[in-house]
C-alpha cells in the first residue's frame, strides 16, 4: 500500500512538472532563486511571503536597472510557488500590483525588436560558410529555422523522426510549441526552394554528419565530433549572430527570433496573404504576426507625405 501511495505521488509530481514547459521550468526556478536568495539577506519569511517584502523587492529588481519582462518573470515565479504550496499569493494583493503598474509606468514596455534575416540577407550569408561539418549544420539550420518560421526552442526540437519526405520537400512535424502546450502538434511544410534551397542543406548536414535517429541540430566540439545531445535553443541566437557577423553586419542587431522575423518580413515583402504565412508561423492573430514584420514602411503611406 505505501509503495503504491509514493507511485501515485510520483505520478502526480510528474503530471505537475509537465503543465508548463522546460523553459518556463527553468525560468521559474531560477526567479525563484533568486527571490530565495533575497529573503535570506533580509532576514523575511519566504513562504509565504508577505507582500510588502514582495513589493521591496520587486522595487530593489527595478531600481537596479532591471527589465520589465524580466521583473514580470519574477513576480509570476513567485505567484507559481505560492500557488504550488498552497498559499495565497502575495503578487494578488493591491499593494504589490501598484508596485507593478508604477514600474511598468517608469521603466516602460518597449522592446528591442531584433533586426529580421531576410531571405536575401540569409542567402549572401549562408554563401559565405565554408564547407565544413560545422558550416553545413549551421547552414541547414539557418535555412530550415527560417523556412519553418518558428520559435528558436521549436527549431532545436525537431527528431529526423519528425521528417516526412514529400516530392516537393519535406513536411516537419512539430509536437509541441510554445502556444500548443496540450501537444496537438502542428505540420510545417518546407519547400524544395530555388534560392535557399533548405532541404538541400538539411540532407548535406546529415549525411555529414552520419545521424539516422534523433535529434537533427546538434553540438560539434573542438574535435569535429558530433554530439549525440541536441543543440539548446540559445544556441541558434549565438549561430544566427557568428554567421552573419561573419557577413559583415552588427551581429548585436540580430537574435534568435531573426530567422521567424526575417521570414514574416519577407513574405510580407512578396505581397504573400497574411492567412498564407500565419499558416506557416502558427500565429493564430493578425495583431501578434504584425509584431513580426520589420519592414521600413513608416514612411511609405504616411499621411503628410503629400504636402509635408
Amino acid at each position: 500500500m505505501a509503495n503504491e501511495l509514493v507511485d501515485q505521488l510520483s505520478s502526480v509530481r510528474s503530471y505537475l512538472a509537465a503543465e508548463k514547459s522546460d523553459n518556463t521550468r527553468r525560468a521559474y526556478a531560477s526567479d525563484w532563486a533568486d527571490f530565495t536568495a533575497w529573503c535570506k539577506t533580509q532576514n523575511v519569511d519566504l513562504l509565504p511571503a508577505a507582500p510588502i517584502d514582495v513589493a521591496r523587492y520587486l522595487a530593489q529588481l527595478a531600481d537596479g536597472g532591471l527589465k520589465t519582462s524580466t521583473i514580470q518573470r519574477r513576480t509570476a515565479a513567485i505567484r507559481a510557488a505560492h500557488k504550488a504550496a498552497g498559499h495565497e499569493p502575495p503578487t494578488n494583493a493591491e499593494g504589490v500590483k501598484a508596485v507593478m503598474r508604477g514600474i511598468r509606468r517608469r521603466l516602460g514596455k518597449r522592446k528591442k525588436k531584433a533586426a529580421p534575416a531576410t531571405a536575401e540577407l540569409l542567402a549572401a550569408a549562408l554563401n559565405k560558410l565554408p564547407e565544413t561539418l560545422r558550416g553545413k549544420r549551421d547552414r541547414a539550420l539557418l535555412a530550415i529555422g527560417f523556412a519553418a518560421a518558428r520559435r528558436r526552442s521549436e527549431i532545436v526540437a525537431f527528431d529526423v523522426e519528425d521528417i516526412e519526405r514529400r516530392k516537393r520537400g519535406i513536411v516537419l512535424h512539430l509536437r509541441r510549441s510554445k502556444t500548443d502546450q496540450e501537444g496537438e502538434g502542428a505540420e510545417i511544410p518546407i519547400p524544395n526552394g530555388k534560392w535557399l534551397r533548405p532541404v538541400d542543406a538539411l540532407d548535406a548536414w546529415l549525411s555529414a554528419a552520419g545521424i539516422t535517429t534523433g535529434p537533427i541540430f546538434r553540438a560539434i566540439d573542438r574535435h569535429g565530433r558530433v554530439s549525440r545531445a541536441r543543440l539548446s535553443d540559445g544556441s541558434v541566437a549565438r549561430i544566427v549572430k557568428k554567421v552573419v557577423g561573419a557577413a559583415g553586419l552588427e551581429a548585436s542587431d540580430f537574435s534568435g527570433h531573426s530567422l521567424r522575423a526575417g521570414f514574416v518580413t519577407s513574405a510580407l515583402e512578396h505581397k504573400v496573404d497574411p492567412l498564407l504565412i500565419m499558416k506557416q508561423t502558427g500565429h493564430v492573430k493578425v495583431d501578434t504576426l504584425a509584431e513580426y514584420d520589420r519592414r521600413e514602411n513608416d514612411f511609405e503611406h504616411h499621411a503628410g507625405g503629400d504636402f509635408l
